[in-house]
This record gives C-alpha cells, sequence and structure tokens, in this order.
C-alpha cells in the first residue's frame, strides 16, 4: 500500500525547504545590492566633495586670488583688525582638545581646514588644505600665560613643535592670562606688544597631541584641561564633537555640531577644482581698505557655556579688565568730550552772563541807597548855612538834645513882649 497522507506531507515539506533556500537566496542578493549601491554613495560622497565646496561657500565673503607661492588662495572681507584664532570666537575643550569655535558663518572651513598665512600688503589670507582638525594654531605657555599663533602652510606639528616662530617676529602670537582662556571676548584681553615680546620669550612650547585614528590624524591638544581647571577654579566638561550636515557650527546642549566631510583635491572625475569667481591680485585693496561683508556672522552667536559664567569673580584678572575697556574708552571718550564739551560751554557763557547782569543790577540799587545818603547830606548843608546867619535855630537833634534845648525857647510873655516893642505890630 501506498501511504498517500505521508507522500503528501513530504511533497510539502520539499515545496517549504525549496521556499526557503529562495528566500535566503533573495535576502542575500538584496544585502549584497544594498552594499553595493552604500559603497556607490560613499564613494560618490567621497569624490564628490572636492575644494570646489571651498571655493563656492567662501566667495561671498572674501575674494579668490592666485598667489604666487601657494595658487589659489582666500582673502577675507572682515575688517582691518581681523587675525585668525583671535577675533569672533572663542576656545572651547573637546575630545579634541582645545577647539576654536567661530562666530562667521565660514568659520567652519578655514579654522578646521588649511593653513592661514601673512602678507605685509594684503594682510592675512587662506591656503586650503583637506586635512579637518579642531585648530591649526601652535601653543606656548609662561608664567601665567597661554600663547598660540596659527600654523603656517606646509608646517608639520612636528616642524612645530621646534620652537620657532612661523611667522616674522612674534606679531602673530595672541597672549592671554590662563585664567582667561575661555572667554568668548579674546580680543579685548590680548596682552599688547611689550608684555607678549616678554612672555614669548620666557615661554615653553606645548607639545600635547591626539591621535584621530578615524581620520588617520594627529591635533595639537593645547594646554592640559587639569592645569586650566586650576587657573579657572572652575571643572570643565569636555564637548562631544556631532558631524553636521550642512555647513557651519554650533554649540548647544555640551555638543558641538560642525560640518566637516571628507575632502578630495580633485573630483569624482579627476579634474582639479577652481574658483567660479576669481580677482586679479593686482585689483586687490588692503585690509584697513576693504569694506567689512555684512553677512560675515553668524545669525545666532554660540551661547557662553553655563560654567564659565560661574566663575568666582575674585578670579577674574583687573589687567585683562583693564585692556577689556581701554579700547572701547577711547572710542568712547572722543564722543563723551564732544558731546559734553559744547553744552559745558554752552553753560558756562549763560552762567557768566545770567551772573554777571544780576551783579550789575543788584550794584545799581546799591548806587540808589546811597544817593539817599546824599540827599540827606544836603539839608544838613542846608542847615548848616542858617546856623551860621540864625543861631537861633539849632540843627536837627535827637530828643535829648531838644529837651536840654528846652530852656532856650521863647515863652509867651516874652512873645507879647516882643509884639509890643514893634511898632508895625496890631494891637
Amino acid at each position: 500500500m501506498i501511504d498517500h497522507g505521508g507522500l503528501k506531507t513530504r511533497v510539502r515539506m520539499d515545496h517549504f525547504i525549496k521556499g526557503s533556500v529562495g528566500i535566503r537566496i533573495v535576502i542575500v542578493l538584496a544585502a549584497i545590492l544594498s552594499l553595493g549601491a552604500i559603497s556607490q554613495r560613499a564613494s560618490a560622497q567621497s569624490f564628490g566633495i572636492s575644494f570646489q565646496l571651498f571655493y563656492d561657500h567662501l566667495s561671498p565673503y572674501g575674494q579668490w586670488v592666485d598667489y604666487p607661492e601657494y595658487g589659489y588662495v582666500w582673502l577675507p572681507d572682515a575688517g582691518p583688525d581681523f587675525a585668525p584664532y583671535s577675533t569672533q570666537g572663542h576656545w572651547i575643550y573637546t575630545d579634541y582638545g582645545w577647539t576654536w569655535v567661530s562666530d562667521y558663518r565660514w568659520g567652519w572651513a578655514p579654522f578646521h581646514y588649511g593653513r592661514w598665512d601673512y602678507d605685509d600688503y594684503y594682510g592675512w589670507f587662506w591656503v586650503p588644505d583637506n586635512e579637518w582638525g579642531p585648530s591649526w594654531v601652535t601653543w606656548r605657555r609662561s608664567q601665567g600665560y597661554y600663547g598660540w599663533e596659527p600654523m603656517g602652510p606646509g608646517i608639520s606639528i612636528s616642524l612645530s613643535f621646534g620652537g620657532q616662530s612661523h611667522h616674522r617676529g612674534h606679531d602673530h602670537w595672541t597672549f592671554v592670562r590662563d585664567r582667561d582662556i575661555e572667554r568668548h571676548d579674546l580680543h579685548r584681553y590680548r596682552i599688547d606688544r611689550n608684555d607678549r615680546d616678554r612672555e614669548y620669550r620666557t615661554s615653553t612650547v606645548i607639545n600635547h597631541t591626539y591621535i584621530d585614528k578615524s581620520r588617520n590624524s594627529t591635533y595639537i591638544t593645547g594646554p592640559q584641561r587639569e592645569d586650566v581647571q586650576r587657573a579657572t577654579g572652575h571643572t570643565i566638561k569636555p564637548y562631544a564633537v556631532h558631524n553636521n550636515s550642512a555647513p557651519g557650527e554650533k554649540v548647544e546642549k555640551g555638543q558641538l555640531q560642525i560640518y566637516r566631510p571628507q575632502i578630495e583635491r580633485e573630483d569624482r572625475n579627476g579634474h582639479r577644482a577652481a574658483p567660479s569667481k576669481l580677482t586679479q591680485l593686482k585689483d586687490i585693496r588692503p585690509p584697513s581698505e576693504r569694506t567689512e561683508s555684512p553677512t560675515q556672522k553668524r545669525d545666532a552667536v554660540t551661547p557662553r557655556d553655563p560654567q564659565v559664567n560661574s566663575r568666582p569673580a575674585q578670579q577674574q584678572s583687573a589687567k585683562p579688565a583693564q585692556q577689556q575697556s581701554a579700547k572701547p574708552a577711547q572710542r568712547t571718550e572722543k564722543p563723551e568730550q564732544q558731546q559734553t564739551a559744547k553744552p559745558a560751554q554752552r553753560t558756562v557763557k549763560p552762567a557768566q552772563q545770567q551772573s554777571a547782569k544780576p551783579a550789575q543790577r543788584t550794584a545799581k540799587p546799591a548806587q540808589r541807597t546811597a544817593k539817599p545818603a546824599q540827599r540827606t547830606a544836603k539839608p544838613a548843608q542846608r542847615t548848616a548855612k542858617p546856623a551860621q546867619q540864625q543861631t537861633a535855630k539849632p540843627a536837627k537833634s535827637t530828643p535829648r538834645e531838644q529837651k536840654s534845648a528846652a530852656p532856650s525857647r521863647p515863652n509867651k510873655n516874652d512873645k507879647q513882649t516882643k509884639t509890643n516893642g514893634n511898632p508895625n505890630s496890631r494891637k
């Protein structure tokens, strides 16, 4: 006998096994295809983001020129006082060390890729490169101060530890008190040139580094976090760095979100990128004559770290405070003199005129009071003349004198006698 039920069961099992194998094959094929698509997108992204990103994104904020020594370089329209890693930005401590956070819209690129150099006529200019870093500066430390300088083009980390300045002299070094390293207005706390030269001569190189295995890069981390904590008097919690999907950078909720893609020197077709708008070097004016772009800064300035605000007031330096108010005082001092000087002159003159005239007016009444005194004197002269002629009529005297002179007055009998003796009198 044939067991039809068992046969049907085996047939069903065979169909099930074949079906499951087919499903597995489909799943594997789908996974292979998806991995291929991902790899293609990754390849397209890696070769699609080239220096053209820099050329296009930075053009509205400056000028691209063909510099003889470096090729295409960018000159920012940021005003004559601009200095990289000094103006419009501040330091925060991240997993990679001290990281520069810029207030400029374009700060995500020139302060984390490439190098800065200085020309005596054209000022600061940026040379693009494809290696990302928290900042590209050299650090030094002296007694109570930290200093840093932008690394020049072609300067490696090992070469920067040699102790020599990348630029001529020490003019491009920034030194601040160690407790002011986290301030958002660092340019107000920079020490002057004489103090800067002194601190540079007595300073030593800070050679702490961090190796980023994911990017195969090495970064200079700057001062040790423990040293800065002792100087500032508060705990420093590192910010976590997260990739941003669009150009820009911002700090919020203990994180630094920044755009830092892998940049290739050439596009996916092997072509070298170039600026779409190139300015002739002869047409570039010095920084003092270049107009600052009105769209330089980001819409929202990075908020100050609450830990920095909780800094003890006694630990705030007095000298940097003077430096902070020195510049604004010069800016506001002149208008105050202009505003107060004129009103002061206006009020002084009326005060003199008003006070002088009343003085004259009060003087006249004094003369008027003097005249009555003369008038009283005149009657005295008038009485004096009759006194010489009429000895009997006395001058005006006091009541006592009048009482004493009363017996000399003639009585009624005498008057009658005189009238009787007068032949012209009436009987």
